[in-house]
């Protein structure tokens, strides 16, 4: 067993991994998740918070220089193409998740490699290979950081700052030393509360975007010789002591080159929040397998872990559309009502009278076969109590975009494509057009703009 401590293993893996040593089917799984990301990303156009702060990055830097803004149609710096694109793409909660570290990583991940791939000309594989090194990354430090972690935190806009140093220090040829030294600056920097559910804010989209431009930064500034604390994660005045209390050391390194958890990563469904999921799995099973219609349901019971109550718990009445995708109510009426939660199906309904109803019927419940699978797996269990007197059950092991449950090639496509269009982020012409160049990005000499 290796004695290198695990900041210094992590960065060695980061700085050192090679194409050629990422198993095929993990590559195609990492072209899956971006063209994933990039229909994510469109879909934040004219999202207000995202409007607010693209605007603002914009007018802090250069109009023309290297790097996309995808909802803008306009380039800038690494830096400010970076922050613009991961606020764009975690709006719509539509972003990957990894499930045992509760983290989006494609979110912190593909925008500043893409930012800094288009600034530095270099090729597909050069990108796919970073960006698996950012997620195996940040995955491994939101595992470390544990369940205690995400009571509080943002695991996306804590463990994402290291995965966005990891992927940008992999395109900038760090060695590992640098990228001991881009993790220090990028982890003194890790932020993100989940306060801001409570008032309905706009925090998340700053969380997605600081994490990505702080590791960028992180990462250019150790090429330049800047030091950061060599044990950022486990030192005794690091992220897990100042942000965990049930750290778990061995998770950095766990399968390090052998356990790709890039291809653990689950794709969303509904257009909610991930714990949503596996209860909306559940009921539309009771509803479709018994026939049953919303107005025949008399009360819903969301046996869940105890991360969902931690996140879902706080929004009791949803405000904005944005807040209604982190309410457990909205979500299963949306399901109910209208057979599906979707982005317009929240857009037009979260507040409509059969949905309110709806979502006074649900509570959620701690079940403690699910809270004992999380976050390794995430069962939906309901209980769902009918007007006439009936007690039905629902069950699903694995909600729909899990790797064992996962999305085809057609459906991510088809999923990207209504991202695209949802408020004209890119024509269905451009994004076909776009589709096929992502399908072929390992090939790809140069990654070059995405749109035109």
């Amino acid at each position: 067993m290796s004695t290198t401590p695990s900041s210094a293993a992590l960065a060695e893996f980061a700085a050192t991994l090679k194409f050629e040593s990422i198993p095929e089917p993990v590559i195609r799984r990492t072209e899956d998740l971006l063209l994933d990301w990039f229909g994510s990303a469109l879909a934040g156009k004219n999202a207000r918070a995202v409007e607010i702060l693209a605007t603002f990055v914009e007018s802090m830097g250069p109009s023309d220089g290297p790097s996309e803004i995808l909802i803008h149609r306009r380039s800038s710096s690494p830096l400010l193409a970076a922050m613009a694109n991961a606020a764009a793409s975690h709006v719509a909660e539509q972003d990957d998740v990894h499930n045992g570290s509760v983290f989006h990583p494609a979110t912190v991940v593909f925008p500043p490699a893409l930012a800094v791939a288009q600034a530095l000309g270099l090729s597909g594989r050069e990108l796919l290979t970073a960006c698996v090194a950012g997620y195996e990354v940040g995955i491994r430090v939101g595992e470390f950081l544990g369940r205690s972690h995400y009571k509080v935190f943002h695991t996306t806009g804590t463990a994402g700052t290291l995965a966005a140093a990891a992927a940008v220090g992999h395109l900038l040829k760090l060695s590992p030393e640098q990228m001991l030294n881009a993790f220090g600056s990028a982890g003194t920097q890790s932020a993100g509360l989940w306060e801001f559910l409570r008032d309905a804010a706009d925090s998340k989209q700053l969380h997605t975007a600081h994490a990505a431009g702080a590791g960028l930064t992180a990462a250019y500034l150790a090429q330049k010789g800047f030091t950061g604390a060599r044990r950022i994660l486990e030192g005794p005045q690091g992220l897990a002591a100042g942000m965990s209390s049930d750290a778990d050391v061995s998770k950095l390194t766990d399968g390090l080159g052998t356990r790709w958890a890039t291809a653990e990563t689950s794709f969303k469904f509904h257009a909610s929040c991930r714990h949503t999921h596996p209860a909306a799995d559940a009921l539309q099973q009771v509803l479709a397998t018994h026939k049953i219609k919303a107005s025949e349901v008399k009360r819903v019971t969301a046996l869940v872990h105890q991360g969902a109550i931690d996140v879902l718990g706080p929004v009791t009445d949803p405000q904005t559309v944005h807040q209604s995708k982190f309410s457990m109510g909205t979500v299963l009426g949306l399901v109910a009502v209208l057979g599906r939660a979707g982005l317009s199906e929240f857009d037009a309904s979260f507040k409509s009278g059969e949905v309110t109803a709806f979502h006074d019927k649900v509570v959620m419940e701690l079940d403690p076969e699910v809270d004992g699978a999380y976050p390794a797996r995430w069962i939906g269990k309901v209980r769902v109590e009918t007007v006439d007197g009936r007690l039905l059950h629902g069950r699903v092991d694995e909600p729909k975009g899990d790797p064992g449950n996962t999305l085809s090639r057609p459906e991510l496509e088809d999923k990207a494509l209504r991202l695209a269009l949802y408020h004209g982020g890119a024509s269905e012409l451009e994004m076909r057009a776009a589709m096929a160049r992502l399908w072929a990005i390992a090939d790809a000499p140069q990654v070059g703009r995405l749109l035109p």
